[in-house]
């Protein structure tokens, strides 16, 4: 867990804090894969310690993530009331844009709070900004404003695949397919942790088409149709029991290789601060009585 969360829940007892530091570090775990059971970790966190602000930020993303932007503006305004801090202004200007409201993130990345972000903030404003112009469908606009120092820089920063893979984007919804490609594939070259899909955005505009290794063994084996066997008749019109020949429809040879069935791997369950499960059922992992926050 970060240092500074960590901090801030030292103002809890100590039950207490244990409790929605449990609850907090499942929603880091599960927030990418997992969105909506990291929710459920977020509330159970919320119900606990709704006064520490990395608390109502955790809230604000796993809502977020879930697509419940409401929901997370309210939790992501209420963390900047806290701390007084402007890191979350891209992300709040992001919600106002999946609550079908794209002229008040545009309207967000022209106030001062933009000025005080630090580089990878002001990167990201600028992410916003212009998918807020697309949302409006003004793709010319959203173009330039991608176009930065930032863009054009050579150096690899932890921002620079995203606002190449953005910009590249841009420039293929505006039917401009050459320079398109370029850039995707100046994406692919700086997302050395694959957090875009460049390689396949190239792989479509150069005309690859990948196929699944199983599908194509299954359509490469050969089929076989039941063998037609000659047949004599007797002198009195009937199959010569010599000659015929009959199938009982049994396959022949054994099948080998017995899958080993593994255990599932139960996951633990938001457990709010008395030990109870979400579901009510006593999980009885800290001590049997807690100070409420």
């Amino acid at each position: 867990m970060d240092k500074d969360v960590r901090q801030e829940l030292q103002s809890l007892p100590k039950g207490l804090a244990e409790d929605v530091a449990r609850n907090l570090v499942m929603v880091a775990n599960l927030i990418d894969e997992e969105p909506e059971k990291a929710y459920e970790y977020s509330r159970v966190a919320l119900r606990l310690a709704s006064r520490v602000a990395a608390v109502r930020e955790a809230a604000g993303f796993a809502a977020y993530a879930t697509q419940k932007y409401s929901e997370a503006l309210a939790e992501f305004r209420a963390a900047r009331r806290m701390t007084g801090t402007v890191e979350l202004w891209p992300v709040m200007a992001d919600c106002e844009r999946g609550l079908g409201r794209p002229e008040r993130a545009l309207a967000m990345a022209g106030e001062p709070e933009v000025q005080k972000l630090d580089k990878a903030g002001q990167v990201e404003m600028r992410l916003v900004a212009a998918g807020a112009r697309r949302d409006m469908e003004q793709l010319d606009a959203a173009i330039v404003t991608l176009q930065s120092p930032e863009l054009a820089s050579q150096s690899v920063q932890p921002w620079t695949a995203r606002l190449r893979y953005a910009y590249a984007d841009a420039l293929l919804a505006a039917g401009r397919e050459d320079e398109a490609r370029e850039w995707f594939a100046k994406a692919l070259e700086a997302d050395k942790d694959g957090t875009t899909d460049a390689s396949d955005r190239l792989a479509e505009l150069d005309g690859v088409e990948f196929v699944d290794v199983m599908d194509a063994l299954d359509g490469d084996a050969p089929h076989h149709e039941p063998e037609a066997r000659p047949q004599t008749e007797t002198g009195d019109g009937t199959e010569s029991e010599s000659e015929s020949e009959t199938r009982d429809g049994t396959a022949t040879g054994t099948e080998n290789g017995t899958a080993a069935a593994a255990g599932d791997r139960e996951e633990p369950r938001p457990a709010d601060a008395d030990g109870v499960d979400t579901d009510g059922t006593d999980t009885e992992t800290g001590p049997s009585e807690r100070s409420a926050e």
